[in-house]
C-alpha cells in the first residue's frame, strides 16, 4: 500500500524531532488523523478545544526549547487556533500549525466550512503560511515551516486540503525544472556583536555610577553571565515577567518584577539610575523605565527589530544574551564604589518584609497574598510554574521566590486569559518527571481551565511524577479588570460585568478522579500546601479569597489615586473592604521592616 500524504506529513514531523502533536479531530483532517495509526513514534494528544492545542504548542516551545506543533480541522477548528497562536507569535515562540481545508474542487464554491485560511493566518503566521495544492509540495512546505519557525522564532502554518491528504505521497520530487528539493535540520547560529561595538557598550556601562539591569526571557539560559556582569557593575537586576525564572529571587541584588505587577525596589532602581542595561527584554511600559534623558542606555537582543524600541539607547547590540555578555565581560571594569549596590540590597531586603507583612494581613475570608506567600517556600525543587493573566499573575510576580532550577512562564505580550492550565499540561508532557504548579483565577478557570482538567484526568496516570497542583483563586470576580476600572477609569465595579457565578472547583476535581481541597481560613493554608505536594494525583486547591485586596502598583500616581477615589465615591460595592485593605497594605509599605 502506497504511503499517503497524511502519513508522509506525520513521518516528516518525526524526522524534525516532533514526538507529540496537540490536536482536536475533525473530518477536514481525517487523512492526517487516520495516518497516526501508521506512525507509532508520534502521539496525538487530544485536547478539549483547538485554542488549548495552540496554547500547549506554545508552552512546549517555551519549556522544551523545541518547535511546538498543533493540528486542527478546517473552518471552525482552524479559527479556534488563533488566540493560542497569537500568544506564541507575540512571545516569539516557534510553533507550526497544521490545518485542514475543504477539497480543492470545492474551493470558491461557498462550500460548508470553507474559509480563506491563507488570509485568516496571514497575520499570525505572516513569515510563512502556504496551502498545498499538490503532494509534491508537502516535503518543502513542512521543512520550510519548521526552519522558518526556528530561525524567526515565530508561528508558521501549513494548510492541507482534505483530498490532498489522501493522495499518494511524493517522498522525493522529480529531478526536473519547477520542483523544490529541501532537507532536514536547523543549527542555531552564534550571534555576537562586533568587538568595536562591545567596547563602546562597555565604555557606557563603565562610566555609569548607578547602573540598572533589566532582563527578560531572552536572558533565560544566561544566568551565570548576568550574575557576573551584575557583580562587576555593582548593579541590581529587575526582571520582566517572562524573565522571572532567568535568575533566582534569593539573590540579594535581584529587585524582582517590574511594572504594574512589579516591586518597589525595581521602581526605585529605575527612578534613580544613571545607566540602563536591558538584556533580552521588550518590556513595554515606559513609565516604569527611566525618564528619557535621565540615563544612558545599552541593549542586547537577538532580534534587531526589538532594539531601541522602549528607550532611546546609545548602543543596540544584536546578539545572543549569554554569548554577548561573555564577550562583553572582559571590557567591563569592576566598580569599587558599592554604595549603589548596598542601597539596592537594603531596599530588596526590606521589600520582602513588606510582602510578608501584607500577606499576613487579615482579609475576608482569605488574603490571596498569603496563599502565594505560604506556597513559595514549599515549592518542590525543579518545579515548573504557570500563571494566568490577572491578579493571579500579580501575586505570582511578587510573592513567589523562584529558585535555581525552576521554570516559569505566562502569556507575556498578549496577556490573554486562559493559558495557565494548557501551559501546565504541556509542561507535564515535556517533563513528566517534574512537578508542575498552575496559578489560576476563577475567571480563567471558568473560561477554559475546567475543560483542561478533563484532559488532565485523561492523561495524568502516564506521568512519572503525577504532581500537577492547580491553585484556583475563587473570589467571584474578574478581579484585575475590576481594579483597572477603578484605578484607570475611575469607574466603580460593574457587577453585571465583573461578578462571576460560584463554582465548586475542588468538588469538580474530585468528580474527575483527581484530588480537591477547598480552603477559606488562614490556618488552613500552610498545611494544605504541605498536603498538596504529597498526594499521588493532580490536585486542585480552591482558595476562597478576598477580591478587595488591592494589587497595589509599586508607585501610586496622583491620577491613579484620584481615579480610585472617584470609583469609591460613585458607589463601588466593595468600597468598605477596599478602604480597609488598601490602608493596611499601604501602611506595611511605609513602616520600616527591620529584622
Amino acid at each position: 500500500m502506497a504511503q499517503t500524504v497524511g502519513e508522509f506529513l506525520l513521518r516528516r514531523l518525526v524526522a524534525w524531532g516532533v514526538r507529540r502533536v496537540y490536536a482536536y479531530p475533525g473530518d477536514g483532517i481525517n487523512g492526517i488523523v487516520g495516518a497516526f495509526h501508521r506512525v507509532p513514534d508520534l502521539r496525538f494528544i487530544q485536547v478539549r478545544h483547538e485554542e488549548m492545542a495552540a496554547f500547549m504548542a506554545c508552552a512546549h516551545a517555551k519549556f522544551a526549547g523545541e518547535v511546538g506543533v498543533c493540528l486542527a480541522t478546517s473552518g471552525p477548528g482552524a479559527i479556534h487556533l488563533l488566540n493560542g497562536l497569537y500568544d506564541a507569535k507575540l512571545d516569539h515562540q516557534p510553533v507550526v500549525a497544521i490545518v485542514g481545508q475543504t477539497d480543492r474542487a470545492a474551493l470558491g464554491g461557498h462550500y460548508q466550512q470553507e474559509v480563506d485560511l491563507v488570509t485568516l493566518f496571514k497575520d499570525v503566521a505572516h513569515e510563512y503560511v502556504h496551502m498545498a495544492s499538490s503532494p509534491a509540495q508537502i516535503r518543502h512546505l513542512i521543512d520550510r515551516a519548521f526552519r522558518i519557525a526556528r530561525a524567526e522564532r515565530t508561528v508558521t502554518c501549513v494548510i492541507v486540503p482534505k483530498d490532498v491528504q489522501e493522495m499518494d505521497a511524493v517522498e522525493q520530487p522529480p529531478h526536473a525544472h519547477g520542483t523544490v528539493h529541501t532537507g532536514l535540520g536547523y543549527c542555531s547560529p552564534r550571534v555576537v556583536p562586533k568587538e568595536e561595538d562591545l567596547r563602546r557598550a562597555a565604555d557606557v556601562l563603565n562610566a555609569g555610577k548607578r547602573v540598572a539591569m533589566l532582563i527578560g526571557q531572552g536572558a533565560l539560559g544566561a544566568a551565570p553571565e548576568v550574575a557576573r556582569v551584575a557583580e562587576i557593575l555593582g548593579c541590581g537586576v529587575a526582571k520582566a515577567l517572562l524573565g522571572k525564572a532567568a535568575l533566582p529571587d534569593d539573590l540579594p541584588w535581584v529587585t524582582g518584577s517590574i511594572g504594574l505587577l512589579g516591586t518597589k525596589p525595581s521602581w526605585e532602581m529605575m527612578a534613580n539610575c544613571d545607566t540602563l542595561f536591558v538584556v533580552g527584554s521588550s518590556f513595554p511600559y515606559p513609565e516604569f523605565l527611566p525618564e528619557e534623558g535621565q540615563a544612558r542606555g545599552v541593549q542586547i537582543d537577538i532580534d534587531g527589530r526589538m532594539l531601541g524600541l522602549r528607550y532611546p539607547m546609545e548602543l543596540n547590540l544584536i546578539g545572543d544574551s549569554a554569548e554577548t555578555l561573555r564577550a562583553l565581560i572582559p571590557y567591563l571594569k569592576l566598580k569599587t564604589d558599592r554604595s549603589w549596590r548596598r542601597r539596592l540590597e537594603e531596599s530588596v531586603a526590606d521589600w520582602w518584609k513588606v510582602l510578608e507583612a501584607r500577606a499576613m494581613n487579615d482579609a475576608d475570608p482569605l488574603n490571596p497574598q498569603r496563599v502565594y506567600w505560604e506556597l513559595s517556600p514549599r515549592l518542590p525543587d525543579r518545579c515548573i510554574l504557570t500563571a494566568d493573566s490577572g491578579t493571579s499573575a500579580n501575586w505570582f510576580a511578587r510573592d513567589i521566590k523562584i529558585r535555581e532550577g525552576m521554570m516559569a512562564s505566562v502569556s507575556g505580550t498578549l496577556a490573554t486569559m486562559g493559558p495557565a492550565m494548557p501551559y501546565a499540561v504541556a509542561a507535564k508532557f515535556a517533563f513528566p518527571d517534574r512537578p508542575v504548579v498552575a496559578l489560576v483565577g476563577d475567571g480563567a478557570m471558568q473560561m477554559n481551565g475546567l475543560n483542561v482538567l478533563i484532559t488532565v484526568a485523561k492523561y495524568w496516570r502516564e506521568w512519572k511524577d503525577p504532581r500537577l497542583v492547580v491553585l484556583v483563586l475563587n473570589n467571584h470576580d474578574l478581579n484585575m479588570v475590576t481594579w483597572e476600572l477603578r484605578a484607570m477609569s475611575g469607574d466603580p465595579k460593574l457587577e453585571a460585568s465583573q461578578t462571576l457565578p460560584d463554582f465548586p472547583y475542588a468538588a469538580y476535581a474530585e468528580a474527575l478522579g483527581l484530588y480537591g481541597v477547598r480552603i477559606d481560613r488562614p490556618d488552613q493554608v500552610a498545611r494544605t500546601w504541605d498536603e498538596a505536594f504529597q498526594v499521588d494525583r493532580p490536585v486542585v486547591v480552591e482558595a476562597v479569597t478576598d477580591p478587595e485586596v488591592p494589587p497595589l502598583p509599586p508607585h501610586i500616581t496622583v491620577k491613579q489615586a484620584r481615579m480610585l477615589t472617584s470609583a469609591l465615591l460613585r458607589g463601588d460595592p466593595g468600597a468598605r473592604g477596599i478602604i480597609r485593605q488598601a490602608y493596611r497594605d499601604m501602611i506595611e509599605g511605609w513602616i520600616p521592616h527591620r529584622g
